[in-house]
Parts: C-alpha cells; structure tokens; sequence
C-alpha cells in the first residue's frame, strides 16, 4: 500500500467511474422524455427487479422507509396492534410500525446471524399481535422459514425488511419471496443503490400489489379522484433509470463482496478478541455490511485510523434504547445479545471495487494488532 493511501469502508465513486457511460445515457433518455415522476423507466426497473428476485410484483417507492410504512398499512396494521420485531436495525423498522399508530415489539437476536431469534417469537405474541417484521440485518437471512410458519400457524403477516439484502438466498430462493410483503431500500449505499432516495414493495399478491401502486400516488386510480387517504411516495423516473443499470450488474459485485468476506473470515476466524460473523446454513450471504465485533471497539477503531483504514458502525444504540421509544419501557439489559453487538460491532471496509492491494492491508493490520495485543497482555 502506498504511503498515505486511505482505505474507506465504502466508496461510491469508483462505481460511478465504470458505470459513467450506462448511467449518462440512461440519465439522457429520461431528460429527452421528460418523464421525471414513475413513467416507463421506473416501470421498467419494476418488472426487471420481480424478474430478478422472482416475484410477481414490484412497486417503486421514494424510499425504503415508505415501502416498510405501505407494507404494514395494506396488511391493515392500525392503531392498538403490535408488530414483532428485532432491536438491532436501523430505525427506519420501526418508525413504519409507529406510523400506522402500532407497537414495537421487540425479541432479541440470534447470538451468531444478528437477526431476529425465531425461538423467542412465539412467547412475544399476543391477542393484539398482527405482524411479525424480521430484518435480514447486514445482508443476512433471518430464518424466514419458521417465522413463516409461525405466521401462518397464528394467522399473521410476515413482511421482510430486506432492505439491506439485495441479491441473498435462503434455500435458493431470493429474500423478498418469502413474506406476504417484502420491503427494499435503494438508498445509495445499498448493494443496489440509486442516487438519491428509492425503495420499493415486493409481493405475488395483485391485489396488495395494486392497492399500494394506489396508495403512492395519492390514491388516485383516475387523476382527480382520490379513493382514500393517500401519499406522495413516488418513485423517481432517474432513479428508476439508474437502478436498471445498476441492476445488470448486480450479481458480479455481490460475487466481489463474497470474494472479500471470506477472505477476512477466513484470516481472522479464530483471533481472540474478534468475533466474526456468521452465514446461516442454506444462505448465500448479499455482504452489504461486513459486522466483525471487537473487544475494545473504541481503541480498535483509532488503531485503524491510524493506518489509513476507514470504520464506521451499524449501529450504535438499539431500537428500544433510542430515546424516541422511551415511552415503551423498555430498559438496558432487555435484550442483551443485541446490546452486546451495539457495542461491539465494527464495520470494515468492503465494497466490489476494493483493490487485492487494500483487502491485504485490512487484513495484516488486523492481524498486527490482535497479535501484538495478546502479546501485550501476555506479558502483563
């Protein structure tokens, strides 16, 4: 590595390098039509990413949050229902479970995967239960499987929050097939990103499909006409344009992101003081967030600043310790694994246009440290 060279745990730009001449000419054709608000290129993408995940049908949504808010709104989650979910997730979760005047319930995680424990469900549910919400956190499945049929046993909605699993399997099947709803966010940073805010819904029902399509543009099926209380959550034309040319070339970057986990899994598996994640059995893992935990994350992370290596964290504090949710009681030591990995967690650089040269410096450094850390506290 060159001297001063600094690696960043994420970089948009490089992507942009490559896919400058597709993106410019699919930016044009939008621009010449003038279709700037849904139009042909966001139907286009619909189609394209239902293809992809082989689903029926996909909505496009200004943002992930949104789809996650419609979701649960054509579920018929209302007021005095509760929706089950998991602590460890971006907050987004469960602002659409408050926004249609819900509960979060939360159960806490699975010790190696980081999603919600399917063992711990089934005693959270009550008569006003209505919903189970897993998250495939990091790019990882949640065990769908048996929150499916738990859902089904107890007459309940299961909706994925795959927002960060763009392109994951369980079992062969593509996260975002399995749930009554699936919700994806295409927020830039995400294994397929726009450039600006997008999401969109996911299902094979015709009817959710069509009510949400409704419900996006302010639930008007004919102009002027307005058959209930709706919203302006529209996908953009550009954007739509730029996630079909994103999507081509999907596979190959998560095929990077593999490649890159598991070469830090492989030289890092067995360190003391690191904690590297686990696959589930069945899955093949998107990588959209490398989770190592640490011991000592404080200190960890200034040591790889210090060597040109950029971190950051996902995420920090817990849902049900985020002062927005003090009102529902919950308190420190709730749900303690997933408190152990906001403490701990640590995001490492990856993304498909990382250099061999900079995956290798990651990689010694980590291994330099932890050595030189044993050897420290072994001579103490």
């Amino acid at each position: 590595m060159a001297s001063g060279h600094t690696v960043p745990w994420f970089d948009l730009t490089r992507q942009y390098r490559e896919l400058r001449q597709e993106v410019q000419q699919a930016v044009e054709e939008v621009l010449s039509a003038g279709n700037f608000i849904l139009g042909p290129s966001v139907e286009r993408f619909e189609q394209e990413f239902a293809a992809y995940l082989g689903a029926k049908h996909c909505v496009g949504l200004n943002s992930g949050t949104s789809a996650l808010h419609l979701a649960l709104l054509t579920c018929d989650v209302g007021a005095g229902d509760e929706v089950i979910t998991t602590p460890a997730t971006w907050i987004s979760t469960s602002w659409a479970i408050s926004y249609v005047g819900a509960r979060p319930v939360f159960v806490d995680i699975e010790p190696d995967t980081y999603c919600l424990d399917a063992d711990k469900v089934e005693a959270a549910i009550t008569h006003r239960t209505k919903a189970i919400l897993p998250v495939h956190l990091y790019g990882q499945a949640a065990d769908v499987q048996r929150l499916e049929a738990i859902a089904a046993k107890r007459g309940l909605a299961l909706i994925e929050d795959a927002c960060q699993a763009h392109g994951a399997r369980f079992h062969g099947r593509r996260l975002g097939t399995f749930g009554r709803l699936s919700c994806f966010s295409f927020y830039p940073g995400k294994n397929l990103g726009a450039y600006g805010e997008a999401g969109a819904v996911v299902t094979d029902d015709a009817r959710l499909a069509e009510r949400i399509r409704n419900l996006r543009n302010h639930a008007q099926p004919a102009r002027h006409n307005h058959t209930e209380i709706g919203f302006n959550m529209r996908m953009e034309g550009l954007q739509g344009a730029i996630l079909s040319v994103k999507l081509r070339h999907l596979e190959r970057w998560l095929a990077a992101r593999r490649q890159i986990a598991q070469r830090y899994s492989a030289a890092w598996a067995g360190l003391a003081g690191l904690h590297v994640p686990g696959v589930r059995p069945g899955s093949e893992h998107a990588w959209h967030i490398y989770a190592l935990r640490v011991d000592g994350r404080d200190g960890f992370q200034s040591m790889l600043a210090s060597r040109g290596i950029q971190s950051t964290v996902h995420y920090p504090t817990p849902v049900h310790l985020q002062p927005a949710y003090a009102h529902l009681d919950y308190r420190a030591g709730d749900f303690p694994i997933a408190e152990a990995l906001s403490r701990t967690q640590v995001t490492m650089p990856l993304f498909p246009e990382m250099t061999g040269a900079e995956v290798e410096h990651v990689i010694a450094t980590v291994r330099a440290w932890t050595a030189a850390r044993n050897a420290d506290r072994a001579a103490a």
